[in-house]
């Protein structure tokens, strides 16, 4: 198997897990309600969509030559919130109200895990050359660079035992994928200064630190909004 189709063959796995994970967690309410496999697919759909943009955004002016990296690049960070919108956009539009970030919470670091497996097999998305230490990676030359698709899947796999522990325990209901959102836009921001992505300008910042602000800025505000909406909806009816 080639690095390319292993890493088409870790998409494909994400995908069909995630789809797996929707009808495990909404278990007979989707059967009851279609609305919810239209709101998946449109998760899907949105996330592809906001992956390519977010690279045109942050990238494609450094790689406008490079017509291949034009046609592949993509990014995780638009991914978060063109699937985030295409949520909101579906559930407007098939008139669904009820809260669905709890399940993509555990959805959506399952897929990233597997998705930077295939980064690593495929020896994308590296870090910024560093000394040799023991936690170094070697890139395809020998070169040390700093080790950030292990630090991704580590993230995402410590955010997801969070999850499991706050959807068994009932912690933040309605609100866990915004605090994914709050958390990972952080850790992205940081991370940032340690890959090997395009600067602006002469500053030490890449626009997918931009795209990262976004992210913790419209998850903190959907945060606030939707704890507020669960006051009022616990709030004894006035009489």
């Amino acid at each position: 198997m080639t690095l390319g189709s292993a890493y088409s063959v870790l998409m494909i796995t994400g995908i069909v897990l995630g789809a797996w994970l929707w009808g495990r967690i909404t278990g007979q309410q989707e059967r009851r309600d279609p609305r919810l496999t239209i709101i998946y697919i449109s998760a899907l759909v949105g996330a592809i969509v906001g992956t390519k943009l977010a690279f045109l955004l942050a990238e494609g002016w450094h790689y406008r030559e490079n017509g291949i990296a034009l046609l592949t690049g993509r990014s995780i960070t638009g991914g978060l919130l063109g699937g985030y919108a295409a949520v909101e956009i579906a559930k407007c539009h098939t008139g669904y109200r009820r809260a669905t970030g709890d399940g993509f919470a555990l959805i959506v670091p399952t897929g990233l895990i597997l998705g930077r497996v295939g980064c690593w097999i495929q020896g994308c998305c590296q870090g910024s050359p560093c000394a040799n230490h023991w936690w170094s990676l070697n890139d395809s030359v020998g070169a040390s660079r700093w080790p950030i698709v292990p630090l991704e899947i580590g993230f995402n796999a410590a955010f997801l035992i969070w999850a499991l522990a706050a959807r068994r325990l009932g912690w933040l209901r309605g609100n866990q994928f915004h605090v994914y959102l709050v958390v990972y836009g952080a850790f992205r921001f940081f991370e940032e200064f340690a890959r090997d992505t395009a600067r602006i300008d002469e500053t030490p910042f890449s626009g997918y630190q931009v795209i990262a602000l976004a992210i913790i800025g419209f998850g903190m505000e959907r945060f606030v909004r939707r704890a507020k909406q669960a006051l009022h909806e616990e709030a004894p009816a006035m009489r």
